[in-house]
């Protein structure tokens, strides 16, 4: 016999549980994860860096609305997810000029070097500064919205892959692990197998592609200022910061990946040590741990957000790249409104149209997060 909700929330990563979180205590809400443990894949391998000046336009309207989120809820935690570290690009001017966003400032080569001592004067010519940038500690956020999507009464279970979807009649139901599940709304929150869902659910896949993301946190003979700022390329080549006395480094990489349990390949890590000992006074010597995570995007790099035109009730959750954590929060809120919005818990919405276009929702903060979206995408498959 199968369970009735609802909603339920297929991923149990950074967009399952903020979303699981939103719509908590409005409507019932199961959450499945195929994992034994929530947030095993991506969302446990991040960079724990929210960046306003990096992504797309839309993605850094998120960014911000996500960082305002985030800080209003920090001041009732007792441990707070945001600690302010700045976001520095270096390069050739030309790169930087092109990659520098609204939320970056130039600064100069001298201020950047004080900024992060261990650059080696001539491994760059230009310099941007994002100060609006902040550490995340992505453990507790994900356990904060756990426990708010617990205690909001959404069942939480885990070790269940859904192995069967199909549309009967004006809802839906799914086979995971041994349990059945039958709902109105199934929220393809997925991450890398986002599209191996859609398939499975008979719905027309989007063309997501998983890329391959690795980092490694290694020990160093001088060890950063943990006042440094995370220092990227501008040529999107490597990136590090300060990590409690270790550092964290990562070679950049984008390369296209089928949705797998992703490990480092041999020699990724190996490169960019070998760059940044040549362009810094870091004195890497020792790899203490490493890691691979799937960065799962759509064609345009925006998040996919929003009911499928073509099979009613199946909400795409998916494709936010590598700003998961990033934009969580706001697209959360986006995608709990248009939810809600066909559970009867919030103004109805007219097929088509942004709710930022609504009188009623016109001057909230979630409707200037919900217009950015739509700028770009906003029926899916419109």
């Amino acid at each position: 016999m199968s369970a009735h909700y609802d909603v339920v929330i297929v991923g149990g990563g950074i967009a399952g549980l903020s979303l699981a979180s939103a719509v908590a205590g409005h409507c019932s809400v199961a959450l499945i994860e195929a994992e034994q443990t929530l947030a095993y894949h991506t969302s446990a391998r991040s960079a724990r860096q929210l960046i306003p000046s990096y992504g797309p336009p839309v993605v850094q309207e998120l960014t911000v609305r996500t960082l305002d989120l985030i800080a209003a809820q920090d001041a009732e935690r007792p441990e707070p997810v945001l600690t302010p570290r700045s976001f520095m690009l270096i390069g050739d001017d030309a790169t930087v000029r092109a990659e520098a966003s609204g939320h970056m400032q130039r600064i100069t080569h001298a201020e950047a070097l004080d900024l992060c001592p261990a650059l080696v004067p001539d491994s760059f010519s230009a310099a941007g500064l994002d100060t609006g940038s902040f550490a995340c500690n992505a453990p507790v956020l994900l356990e904060d919205h756990r426990r708010l999507a617990v205690a909001g009464g959404v069942d939480i279970i885990t070790g269940a892959r859904v192995h069967s979807a199909q549309r009967l009649g004006t809802g839906w139901e799914l086979g995971a692990g041994q349990e059945g599940f039958q709902s109105a709304v199934v929220v393809n929150a997925a991450g890398a197998w986002a599209d191996e869902l859609a398939v499975l659910s008979g719905v027309e896949k989007l063309g997501l592609q998983p890329y391959r993301r690795t980092a490694a946190i290694v020990d160093v003979d001088n060890p950063l200022p943990e006042a440094c700022p995370m220092v990227a390329a501008a040529d999107d080549s490597f990136y590090f910061r300060p990590d409690n006395g270790q550092v964290l480094i990562s070679p950049a990489e984008h390369v296209p990946s089928g949705p797998e349990d992703a490990r480092p390949y041999p020699g990724d890590v190996e490169r960019v040590i070998a760059r940044l000992n040549e362009i810094t006074t870091l004195g890497i010597r020792n790899v203490r741990t490493a890691w691979t995570g799937l960065r799962t995007e759509a064609a345009d790099g925006v998040p996919v957000v929003g009911f499928d035109a073509e099979a009613t009730g199946f909400f795409w959750l998916a494709g936010q790249g590598g700003y998961g954590f990033q934009t969580s929060s706001g697209v959360a809120e986006l995608a709990a409104g248009l939810i809600l919005a066909g559970q009867g818990s919030a103004p109805a919405l007219t097929p088509g149209v942004s709710p930022a276009m609504s009188p009623s929702t016109e001057a909230s903060p979630a409707s200037r997060t919900a217009e950015a979206l739509a700028a770009t995408r906003w029926s899916i498959r419109r």
